[in-house]
């Protein structure tokens, strides 16, 4: 079977894609609202929350746009320090919000210090804050990062962006005091791209009463009132669904320690590799991903021939760097179904092919 070590869509299991073959059902039926909300039950577990999820048919970039909207009637403060946090930034100017940024170097993490600086000048709405950044693979200290915002601004709104990380390493949405946490479907959680998802506590669900212009779409309290009869407002990708569903049940059959585990000895793996090539992570080393390791290409390897080499002989690819970085950056994830097995024969397959380009 092919691996794919890019940073989403990821391989998934052909049982959760035999799980979307299930017979369609009308979304308004009692037998599907009873696995809508076996779906989102199961989705608190892994987001370690006792408030609602919500499960939106759109990609994580459309949760973002969902949490400037309900969330700001003005004033937000955007962490940019990757390319998905400066998307963040511009959801957010392009909804009209006034905007500002805090700016950290790519392959930097946010820092609280940054963060209390930037909230000691000015009271924001709501902060937004990508936990891990897919372009350059640095993971921010999201827990230290709220604890400041709850001792600098405790009414502000902390939104969070859990897109390559969710299902991977553990976020704990309410002990961690997180308002509004999403993710996406086609990433650590190994199923197809089509769905996101969205933990959102009772404190910014009525923030959102108080916001106009929130759209239709978008709308949490839209959402709210379809989530209670345990459906959504338009029509849900019921496939995907039922894939959600099956595949929580084997997260869980794995354990979510175990899986957390399992993610962290993988990008380890490939980290030791890199380093032992002379190869560094682009992210500082205290703040490496524990799902996509992004690698400075020191070696200047050509990532299009590598993967031309991987697939014919192992069926396998990475990804180049992202943007900019993508002559100077590649990328190996390690998500979802992926085996420390599987890294191993990742990893002797770019030995064979740099011993060959010498």
């Amino acid at each position: 079977m092919a691996r794919m070590f890019v940073p989403g869509p990821v391989d998934v299991a052909p049982e959760v894609m035999q799980a979307m073959t299930k017979p369609m059902l009308p979304h308004r039926s009692k037998e599907y609202e009873d696995i809508h909300r076996s779906a989102a039950e199961k989705a608190q577990k892994v987001f370690y929350t006792n408030y609602r999820v919500f499960i939106g048919t759109h990609s994580g970039s459309g949760m973002q746009e969902t949490g400037i909207r309900n969330l700001v009637n003005k004033d937000v403060l955007c962490c940019v320090n990757g390319a998905f946090s400066e998307r963040w930034y511009d959801v957010a100017v392009s909804n009209g919000k006034n905007t500002d940024r805090l700016d950290v170097e790519w392959g930097k993490a946010v820092r609280p210090d940054q963060l209390r600086d930037a909230l000691k000048k000015k009271h924001y709405e709501a902060v937004t804050i990508v936990h891990n950044e897919t372009s350059t693979g640095v993971e921010s200290p999201v827990k230290d990062l709220s604890k400041v915002v709850r001792e600098v601004s405790p009414e502000t709104f902390i939104l969070v962006d859990a897109v390559s990380s969710l299902g991977g390493t553990k976020i704990e949405m309410d002990a961690w005091d997180l308002d509004f946490l999403l993710t996406s479907s086609q990433k650590c959680l190994a199923l197809p791209p089509g769905l996101s998802l969205a933990g959102v506590n009772d404190r910014a669900l009525a923030k959102a009463a108080t916001v106009e212009n929130r759209g239709w779409y978008f709308d949490l309290l839209i959402m709210e009132k379809h989530r209670v009869k345990n459906s959504t407002a338009m029509t849900p990708v019921v496939p995907l669904v039922y894939a959600l569903d099956f595949q929580l049940d084997r997260i869980f059959d794995e354990g979510l320690e175990n899986r957390f585990a399992r993610h962290a000895a993988m990008s380890q793996k490939v980290y030791n590799w890199s380093l032992a090539h002379g190869m560094p992570s682009f992210a500082e080393e205290a703040y490496r991903s524990k799902t996509v390791a992004t690698i400075s290409n020191t070696m200047n390897l050509d990532v299009s021939v590598l993967n031309k080499f991987l697939m014919e002989h192992y069926q396998m690819r990475i990804s180049s760097g992202y943007g900019d970085m993508k002559e100077k950056t590649f990328r190996i994830a390690t998500m979802g179904e992926i085996s420390l097995t599987d890294v191993d024969m990742l990893l002797e397959g770019m030995d064979k092919f740099i011993a060959l380009n010498k």
